[in-house]
């Protein structure tokens, strides 16, 4: 398709505008040019008829008066030239106006005045060749006075004819402007309602789609997600632009229906999660140290481990929300490792250091217990002797910084390439590390940081970087 049919295509808004606007210029154009010639015209008859009067009036104004008086001072010897300049003159202007008139009357007196000059060349030719001074006089009363009398009668003749023809010219011109006026409206008054016509049906069959798309749209804003059969529209652009918001909505519930799916499946991590936190095996041995101390007479530690245990459940339940601040997540790991040190006195010790300026800040519940508990069996526990468990908060940067480490045995670099793995790739088997990646991951993306360093012997330390946030809710995470 050429550049141009493709600037007139039927089936696009642009080429519907081109087409309407060319059919309503086309109309317009004809009626400029039609009063364009009209104008032309009435000033070109009218320029020239009273072009000619004004010529003819002006020089007979003072031909006789001037041809006169030099005859009169060339008889009388004042003057030596004859006025043959005059009488060339007034041929010229009468072959001028003879040629430019179309009255027979006025095309006659420029007849007759054609042969007046040459009646008066011959009488100025006569008495130029009279030597008595009485005959020439009386050949310049007779004669030349006679012919200037006749030539001026003859231009008044020819100014009153013309002045006759100019006003039927006017009369004429007249009439023909009153009929092209009428022509001109005849046709304004056939094509206008064509053209409107055409322009409502094209105006139609632009803003009933747009319209259409509009309501569907607030449809869509509205929760109204059910497929929809695209606009029927002509013009291609808008048929595409229906059918991309149609396969927009089918996109759109592709995503909603992942992220119910993925909502599922995030509250199955949270119940594996709460499963795995109140392990049966926990809750039995704090107990059963509970019941230990006190046969043992040991009531205060009893006590204290009794108020530990009620904190690591309250904290652990928190009102059912999802998302703590730090200050609360840090009551629970301090209630999770007092228990732990009854039961592991002889292996454990532990220290946590909190910056105050981060505890209003927020994170999903429960980031770092997984990490203590990974430290505690997997770092402390195969390892003979006690070990250090040290959990860390500060800021850096935009950043806050949590970090959980152990004096532990470590592990190979086999073994932190393997963990690695698992945790990116959410492996179950190491669901606890899984989970609080996982979750923090989802509520931060990209701007978080989840990082494990180890060596054999030397410890394992796992590195937090979170954004600092203190507006998010539960629904953010789940």
């Amino acid at each position: 398709m050429s550049k141009l049919a493709r600037l007139f295509d039927r089936n696009t808004v642009r080429g519907k505008m081109y087409r309407l606007i060319m059919q309503m210029f086309i109309p317009i154009l004809a009626i400029l040019v039609m009063i364009f010639v009209m104008i032309i015209t009435r000033n070109l008859i009218l320029k020239s008829v009273s072009g000619n009067i004004a010529e003819a009036s002006r020089f007979n104004q003072d031909f006789k008066d001037e041809v006169d008086l030099k005859m009169y001072l060339y008889v009388s010897g004042r003057n030596q030239d004859v006025p043959w300049e005059d009488v060339a003159s007034a041929r010229t202007l009468a072959v001028k106006l003879l040629e430019s008139t179309t009255n027979n009357d006025s095309r006659k007196a420029m007849n007759n005045v054609l042969t007046l000059c040459d009646n008066l060349s011959e009488y100025m030719n006569s008495i130029k060749n009279t030597e008595q001074y009485d005959e020439r006089m009386v050949q310049l009363e007779t004669n030349i006075y006679g012919i200037t009398q006749l030539i001026e009668e003859h231009f008044y003749s020819y100014l009153y004819h013309e002045a006759g023809e100019m006003a039927k010219n006017q009369t004429q011109l007249d009439y023909w402007m009153t009929g092209e006026i009428a022509f001109v409206v005849l046709v304004l008054v056939l094509v206008t309602p064509i053209v409107l016509r055409h322009a409502l049906r094209i105006s139609k069959s632009i803003t009933d789609p747009i319209l259409a798309m509009n309501t569907r749209v607030e449809e869509i804003g509205g929760g109204d997600l059910t497929a929809h059969t695209p606009v029927e529209t002509e013009d291609s652009s808008l048929a595409m632009l229906s059918e991309g918001i149609e396969d927009m909505v089918a996109r759109l519930n592709v995503q909603i229906e992942l992220n119910r799916q993925e909502q599922i499946h995030l509250k199955d991590i949270e119940l594996a999660l709460i499963q795995a936190q109140i392990n049966p095996h926990f809750l039995y041995n704090t107990l059963d140290a509970i019941v230990w101390l006190i046969e043992i007479g040991r009531n205060d530690q009893a006590e204290e481990m009794v108020t530990s245990l009620s904190s690591y459940f309250r904290s652990f339940l928190s009102d059912g929300r999802d998302i703590v601040t730090i200050a609360e997540e840090q009551n629970h790991i301090r209630s999770y490792l007092e228990i732990q040190q009854v039961r592991y006195r002889d292996i454990m010790e532990y220290d946590i250091k909190i910056a105050p300026a981060i505890e209003q800040y927020k994170l999903p519940k429960m980031t770092l217990q997984p990490l203590i508990e990974n430290a505690i069996y997997h770092g402390l526990k195969p390892k003979r002797g006690k070990g250090m468990i040290t959990v860390l908060g500060y800021s850096k940067g935009d950043s806050i910084v949590l970090e959980v480490k152990d004096t532990g045995v470590g592990m190979s670099q086999y073994q932190l390439d393997s963990l690695r793995s698992r945790i990116t790739d959410e492996d179950q088997t190491s669901f606890g590390l899984v989970s609080a990646y996982k979750r923090l991951k989802l509520l931060y993306g990209d701007l978080c940081s989840f990082d494990v360093e180890s060596g054999p012997n030397e410890g394992t330390k796992i590195v937090i970087h979170i954004p600092r946030k203190a507006d998010i809710d539960d629904e953010t995470v789940l």
